[in-house]
């Protein structure tokens, strides 16, 4: 099937690269030019698990090319999947110009029959918005041409968002054209070979429950923060009250580790977008609007240990710290809870030096319009360089290479033997074993 991929993020590269991968000819548009050179010439502009073979295995068969070419693009495909960027607005709403822009380009091309697929994450009822772009656009050109608008959601992590394409859970389809239907049907059959995962809805139900899905999983974070704090004053051991409760089936053992906060491009943005949504709907959504503060507080609470540790002002002390990105796997920085702790740090005086595997390039990226205010950061080629007369190590991000380090290493390198782990790595027993002064997150 020929497929129009609007959209090289992400969610666009990752749907492109595997749809291309079951043996779809398929066509990805950006308006950058600088992303479509960089994968013209054989590499990726994001960091994505597997993601690099893919893409040069496709484009080698002649199965996947890019293009900077609206035109180009809207004829190429039968299907054209929306997968732009929804930024939110100061109000927390989620910004439709790229969608609505992308729609209009296929209405102002489209030749024949064409279903439009919202790939992006929306709100509710951006499907009627998308259709009355396309008609307007065809409208404008005096063109009478059948289309369908279908919302089909992404749930893809970063970190492992080739498995959850080729290997989905579910695959949400909200449409009312029988056409269009079976066209899904037969696009994500290579995907569902085992059982049928394609869950067919209304338009408006498949929009939501992407933001349902993502706001019930940063809820369940949330939870576990607040219960992690909790702990912490009481004296109990959040990491036991995560066993006893995740082996309840009704519960289970996901998104029921407590840390320094979630960050990333979707659940900060989807709850924001939500409540939003609950709110121009007249629902006041108490238990999210909860859960965003809770999230944004948590950042804080590495900060605060530290604080109370070494007192309000940290002149003069050197940390070291490791993780950038907001989850391992990735190179993505946005609302990464390392921002604010870096931020908070080189505010009261303190200096750091950082270290990621991949993220360090996006960190001066994101930094270089700050260096006044972070003139006390440094990067570390690896992370035992960083701890090298530190007077402490602050971990925010857990990496797999960071499970099993050399303690007694980290002991002699540090100025003295003090953890503070955003993540709940490590044992608290182990750390005392090993002479190290350790602070997690609601251990005992």
């Amino acid at each position: 099937m020929k497929v129009t991929i609007i959209g090289t993020g992400y969610v666009g590269l990752v749907s492109g690269a595997c749809l291309a991968d079951v043996g779809n000819d398929v066509l990805c548009l950006d308006v950058d030019p600088a992303k479509i050179r960089i994968l013209e010439e054989g590499g990726i502009p994001i960091h994505e698990p597997g993601l690099l073979e893919i893409v040069r295995r496709n484009v080698e068969a002649g199965r996947l090319a890019f293009t900077t070419d609206g035109e180009r693009a809207v004829r190429h495909g039968t299907v054209q999947f929306i997968a732009v960027g929804t930024p939110p607005d100061e109000d927390g709403s989620a910004d439709l110009q790229y969608v609505l822009a992308a729609a209009r380009n296929i209405g102002r091309h489209m030749d024949s029959y064409r279903v439009v697929v919202d790939k992006s994450t929306v709100p509710v009822g951006t499907g009627d918005k998308v259709r009355a772009a396309l008609a307007e656009a065809l409208a404008a050109r005096g063109a009478e041409i059948d289309y369908a608008v279908v919302s089909n959601p992404e749930f893809l992590k970063e970190g492992a968002a080739v498995e959850d394409f080729m290997r989905p859970d579910r695959i949400i389809v909200g449409a009312e054209d029988a056409r269009a239907i079976a066209l899904m049907h037969e696009l994500y059959a290579p995907f569902q070979r085992n059982r049928e995962k394609l869950v067919v809805m209304d338009i408006k139900s498949a929009e939501l429950t992407k933001y349902a899905a993502n706001a019930m999983l940063a809820t369940r974070i949330s939870f576990m923060n607040e219960l992690a704090n909790l702990a912490e004053t009481l004296g109990a051991d959040i990491e036991l009250v995560r066993q006893g409760i995740g082996s309840d089936p009704r519960i289970g053992w996901h998104f029921l580790y407590a840390g320094c906060g979630y960050g990333g491009s979707c659940f900060p943005k989807d709850v924001k977008a939500l409540v939003r949504t609950g709110g121009e709907a007249g629902h006041d959504l108490l238990v999210l609007r909860a859960v965003e503060a809770a999230n944004e507080a948590q950042k804080y609470r590495l900060v605060d240990k530290i604080v109370a540790r070494f007192g309000e002002k940290l002149d003069g002390l050197r940390f070291a710290l490791w993780g950038l990105a907001f989850k391992p796997d990735t190179d993505d920085m946005r609302e990464a809870p390392s921002r604010v702790i870096i931020a908070e740090l080189l505010r009261r005086g303190a200096r750091i030096i950082a270290y990621d595997p991949v993220a360090m390039n996006e960190a001066r990226r994101i930094f270089a319009d700050e260096r006044a205010g972070l003139a006390g950061l440094d990067y570390a080629a690896r992370p035992m360089d960083a701890l090298a007369g530190a007077d402490a190590l602050v971990i925010v991000t857990e990496w797999k290479e960071f499970r099993s380090p050399d303690f007694d290493a980290i002991r002699a390198a540090l100025k003295q033997p003090l953890i503070f782990d955003g993540r709940n790595m490590y044992d608290p027993a182990a750390m005392r074993r090993c002479g190290i002064e350790y602070h997690g997150m609601g251990r005992r």
